[in-house]
């Protein structure tokens, strides 16, 4: 399947169906008050939370934020799977959901109305900051045996992209143009699916946006001999020449079993994202639950702290985040 135009308009109908329908099928938290009726106390503090696929880090991460969260607050987190970033931000955008976890590139586009095509003329107006977490490493993962050993070796290849309307497709697709790549067959699927797809032969090589060691890649490793293509040289520069928010990054050697030699890559940074409806106290409290008990999350603890908390924000904090970190 040649990619060019056809390309643009794949994009444009992942974000469209991200934003108009696919962040209709989430839902808020409930409370219940033992005969299945929420109170208005538990309706007031019962929040919604969407995550992202169950193999990548997101939904984990979301899940010990959850913990801490209702150990430290007042607050109940509702977390729910989604397709993360893109569809994330329709949630939010719709009320669908009251925070999220999102990369920040596509936080941009949302908020400016640019970069992907969903958004043009569309800006999400009421989309709102809380804290950057820690670098998003774009992992680009075949099997040993594929023949694939850089980029230009993907034409003519299937490809997993990521979930449709995710962040992750929207990285990829970015990373292939830049590289010139456009004869390719496109397959959408989560980071837990992909991983199967690679086993099964069903796709040549995938893409997966999250911060490492990300749990489908290992539970692949663990079964299988895998290759990480490197984008590193040309490739790398020509990447972020055409997106100025990829930042270069390594994948250790030893992060994923038989792969002993670090990688170099490319990476974008996850972020906590609210709407601007939500009350200031909620999200001050939310923001404090979480960055006053650090100590309490073991996943990504490395990067994810108060001092970094705005490094790479690239939309207007929520009044709530903003009171917390000052």
């Amino acid at each position: 399947m040649t990619r060019n135009t056809s390309r643009r308009r794949f994009i444009q109908a992942a974000g469209g169906a991200s934003i108009v329908a696919l962040a209709g099928c989430a839902g808020n938290g409930d409370g219940d008050d033992g005969e299945g009726t929420t109170t208005e106390e538990e309706a007031a503090t019962a929040l919604s939370w969407h995550a992202g696929g169950t193999g990548g880090t997101y939904y984990p991460l979301s899940n010990e934020f959850k913990t801490v969260v209702e150990g430290n607050s007042e607050f109940s987190l509702n977390v729910q799977s989604t397709g993360a970033s893109v569809e994330n931000v329709g949630s939010l955008q719709n009320g669908e959901a009251d925070f999220a976890l999102i990369q920040n590139d596509v936080a941009y586009f949302a908020k400016n109305g640019t970069g992907i095509e969903a958004f043009e003329g569309n800006a999400v107006e009421n989309l709102r900051g809380v804290a950057t977490l820690y670098p998003e490493t774009i992992t680009l993962v075949t099997l040993a045996d594929s023949g694939i050993s850089e980029l230009s070796d993907l034409e003519g290849a299937t490809i997993n992209t990521g979930d449709l309307g995710s962040g992750t497709q929207v990285n990829a697709l970015q990373i292939l143009e830049a590289a010139g790549i456009e004869d390719f067959d496109e397959q959408n699927a989560s980071f837990s699916q992909a991983a199967d797809q690679l086993r099964d032969g069903d796709v040549d090589a995938s893409f997966v946006v999250g911060g490492y060691p990300v749990g489908a890649i290992e539970d692949l490793a663990n079964t299988n001999d895998i290759h990480i293509v490197p984008i590193a040289g040309d490739d790398r520069t020509a990447a972020k020449d055409a997106a100025s928010w990829f930042a270069d990054d390594t994948i250790p050697g030893g992060t994923y079993t038989g792969v002993d030699e670090d990688v170099e890559t490319i990476s974008v940074q996850a972020m906590i994202a609210t709407r601007a409806e939500l009350p200031a106290e909620s999200v001050e409290s939310v923001t404090a639950a979480i960055f006053d008990n650090l100590d309490e999350l073991t996943t990504k603890t490395d990067f994810i702290s108060v001092d970094t908390a705005q490094d790479g924000m690239p939309i207007d904090l929520h009044e709530g985040a903003s009171a917390y970190f000052g």
